[in-house]
Order: C-alpha cells, then sequence, then structure tokens
C-alpha cells in the first residue's frame, strides 16, 4: 500500500525572527532563529532547547567530551514576538502599497521585516 503523503502549511517563522518559546523544557526563553528546517517543521533557536551531545576525539575537537548545543523545536512551539509591543504574537499577510505580500503582527498590525 502506498502511504498518503502529509500536508504542510505554510511556515510564518523565518531565519532572523525573535520567537519564544511557549512550551517544552525552553518555555518563556526568546531567542533568534538560527536555521528553520522546513521539511521536518521545526527550527532551531538561539538559547533554547539545550542538549548536552557527547562527541568523539577528532582534529576539530582534539580532547572530544561533552558539548551543549541547541536541538530544533517544532514550529508549533515557537511565537513570533511583535515588534511593536515585544509580546508573542500570531502571524498575518497582508498586500502593502507595492503590491507584495508582507507578514503582519495580529497584535498590532505592524509589518514584520
Amino acid at each position: 500500500m502506498r502511504q498518503a503523503k502529509k500536508t504542510q502549511g505554510k511556515i510564518k517563522i523565518r531565519k532572523g525572527d525573535t520567537v519564544q518559546v511557549i512550551a517544552g523544557n525552553s518555555k518563556g526563553r526568546q531567542g533568534t532563529v538560527l536555521e528553520v528546517l522546513v521539511s521536518a517543521n521545526r527550527a532551531l533557536v538561539e538559547g533554547a532547547n539545550i542538549i548536552a551531545k557527547h562527541t568523539k576525539p577528532s582534529a576539530t575537537n582534539p580532547n572530544g567530551g561533552i558539548v551543549k548545543k541547541e536541538a530544533p523545536i517544532h514550529i508549533s512551539n515557537l511565537a513570533l514576538l511583535d515588534p511593536k509591543s515585544g509580546k508573542p504574537t500570531r502571524v498575518g499577510r497582508q498586500r502593502d502599497s507595492n503590491n507584495k505580500m508582507v507578514r503582519v503582527a495580529k497584535k498590532s498590525g505592524e509589518v514584520i521585516k
């Protein structure tokens, strides 16, 4: 049997956005998005969801040991911060004066750069 393909919604968070974690171990932490993994619906957020990764000695890391690094967080556990108030908000889309689609904060109506 063939497996049905999962449909994905539009990801409204981009690299460089300031977000807040709204669920999970890092709840309440704020940081910038370092990378968005579209196929997995996840994002890497600076300073959030820190894991301890055990590494073998190598040329770049001669001693090896335990390295702390960010792990991807599901997009649904992140909320974009409103550029005006700094509080979490949902994201909408509107056309600007040049008839180009822009992202808009639902709370303040401010355009997200």
